[in-house]
Formats: structure tokens, sequence, C-alpha cells
């Protein structure tokens, strides 16, 4: 392990050389890709430090121990030798973890999208549960939240709702979530109290930076029209809205929720390169999950992931087989034991692979 420890070190040192030099700050792809690098780097090396430390003070330990010339010394070097050999499966396991490659496009911001499915009024109401349960989260991890566009039900809730999370590593924590949810209550709307199963159908998109995505303008068709729903006098009367259609593609993105027609367009553009970015990653991801036969990360995101059981108070990630009897914790935003869990799993499955590494 030290060897490959010692590599890092090398490329952390080239790293902190490379990004103060002029042609790299000057260049912002790859100025932006190394700084990421120096931070995963800078944590790992630190690590590294500490686990030559510990070998260190074994390998003097025993030298002392093997003297046993001086008792008292003998005595502290016994002592120092158990505290190292304690410390040491712990660091290396979390070295393991961190030596893991890590998936470039988990740092990324995401655009998520949330859409009502079977269930008609129920699905939409689940929807827009599924809308709050998100916007708390985020706001317990300090992420910021804001909302792109959305369609909403007759009875609450929403028929579609597109949302942007910014914050650290948002695409590697919610990307879990893409997926079909099911919920199976009975609905505010039936009055026989009968257990009804809704579904709704949530997408997350690692927001696409300029230079991850080209776009030819002659390849989008741009249509403005009037906004509908909450947004003040301007609704209706001025064609703020904005619909691009990637023509070669037919992938469409739209914006309403700003009153100024440029702002629309700059975020329509982002949902619309996320949603190419998407497409790419989509095929990846599918390869990955053939060939690891991976449990979390499947390129079917048509799957049923997680059912949410108000009867029982039960939710249950059909992924892992994890249920947990919290629901009402769990809908007002308290995912963290679901998102551990199947980081967990994931990142199991990557240590099989790399297993023969170490």
């Amino acid at each position: 392990m030290i060897d490959k420890l010692n590599i890092v070190k090398q490329r952390f040192d080239e790293v902190s050389d490379l990004i103060i030099q002029p042609d790299v700050i000057s260049d912002q792809k790859r100025y932006v890709k190394l700084t990421k690098e120096y931070s995963d780097l800078k944590d790992l090396v630190a690590k590294r430090d500490l686990y030559v430390e510990l070998t260190s003070n074994i390998e003097e330990a025993e030298e002392i121990i093997a003297d046993g010339s001086d008792p008292e010394m003998v005595e502290m070097a016994k002592m120092q030798l158990d505290e190292a050999k304690e410390g040491i499966p712990k660091l290396e396991e979390e070295i393991r973890l961190m030596l893991i490659p890590k998936d470039p496009e988990d740092a990324k911001d995401v655009v998520m999208e949330i859409r009502a499915g079977t269930g008609g009024d129920e699905a939409s109401i689940f929807a827009g549960d599924l809308f709050r349960m998100y916007t708390k989260y985020c706001e317990s991890r300090g992420w910021k939240t804001n909302v792109i566009d959305l369609s909403e039900g007759t009875s609450g809730g929403y028929k579609e709702i597109q949302f942007e999370v910014s914050g650290a590593d948002v695409y590697g924590t919610l990307k879990f979530e893409a997926g079909v949810h099911r919920v199976q209550r009975v609905p505010q709307t039936e009055t026989q109290g009968r257990v009804h199963t809704s579904a709704a159908t949530v997408m997350v998109l690692p927001e696409a930076e300029d230079f991850d995505v080209q776009i030819d303008p002659k390849d989008v068709r741009i249509d403005f029209f009037c906004s509908s729903g909450p947004g003040g006098q301007s609704v209706n009367t001025t064609y703020s809205a904005v619909r691009l259609t990637h023509i070669p593609t037919g992938l469409v993105a739209q914006c309403q929720d700003q009153k100024s027609q440029h702002k629309n367009k700059d975020k329509a553009f982002r949902v619309l390169r996320s949603r190419l970015y998407d497409l790419e990653l989509a095929k990846k991801q599918e390869e990955d999950a053939a060939k690891r036969n991976s449990q979390v990360s499947s390129g079917d995101r048509s799957a049923k992931i997680r059912t949410y059981n108000y009867a029982q108070g039960r939710v249950t990630d059909h992924r892992i087989g994890l249920t947990l009897y919290d629901l009402q914790n769990i809908i007002n935003g308290d995912i963290k034991k679901i998102v551990e869990e199947l980081r967990a799993v994931e990142n199991t499955e990557k240590l099989k692979e790399a297993s023969e590494t170490f």
C-alpha cells in the first residue's frame, strides 16, 4: 500500500505546482479539474502521512523491545506498538476507500425532475411530497435549491417540477434517488378509506458545464410563450417563458420561473445541456452496471426503487432490501440513513473491483 501512497504523494506535488502556473490558471477547464484533484489528493496525502508515522512507530517500538536494555523504554515501546497496531487496520480501510477512483460526475450540481406517474391526483400530491422531502434534505446539507419550471396538480402537488440543487458533492449523493418512487396510502380524495398505490418518477441530471457539452445554435429551436401560474402581473401578458427543442435528439427544455426572458433562456439552456450530457452518461452507466451487476447504479432508470407505505409507517428501498419504520421523518427530509446505506453498497462493489490493486 505504501508504494501506491507514494505515487499519490508524487502526483499531489505535481498538481500543487501546476495550479500556480499562469498557463494553467488561464485555461478554465484544466484549472477547475486540477483544483478539484488537488482537493481530493490533499485528504489522501494527510492519511498517507499518518500511515507513514504509524508504520514508523511500529518499527521504532520493535527495535526498542528487541534491544531490551532499558525496561522503562521497553514498556513505553510496547504501549506505542499496541496503539499503532490498533490504528493501522482502520486507517488502511479508510485509505482503501479513498483510493477508489472517484466518479468525476459526483462533484457536480444537479437538475432534479419529479413527475407524477400512475395514480391521478394522488400521484401529483405525492410528487409534491417528494419535492418537499428533497428540499428539506438539501436545506439540512446547506445546499441551495432553485425551481426552474413546474406544472401544478389539480388537487395539490405537481404534475411535474424541475429544480436545481447546488452545493458540495450533490450528484454523488442524490444520484441514488433516480427511479420510480411508489406510495401506498389512503388518498386525501378517497372517501371509502381504501389504500391506493401511486407513483412518481425522479430524474437526477448532473449539471453540465459549457465545456462538457457544446450545443450548435443551429440545432436548437427557440419558442417564447406566456408564463402560467404564480409570478405577478406579468404572467400571461409577456412572452417571458422559453422552450428549447434540440432538433437532432428531440429533447425539450423550458423555463418560466423568471420574469426576464433572458434569464429563462439561460436556465433552459442549462437544463438542455444537462439532458444531453445525461444521455451520454446513461449509456456509460448502463455499460458499467452490466459489467458490475450493480445494485444501486443500474442503467435502468424506469425501475421501481422505493416504496413509502403510510399504513405501516414503512419505507423500503428495493435495491438493497433496506426497510426503515421511520416514514414521517424520512418524508420530512431525513433520508441520510438511506443515502449512507446506498453509498456503502456502492463503495463495497467498487472495493471488490479494485481489491486486486491493493
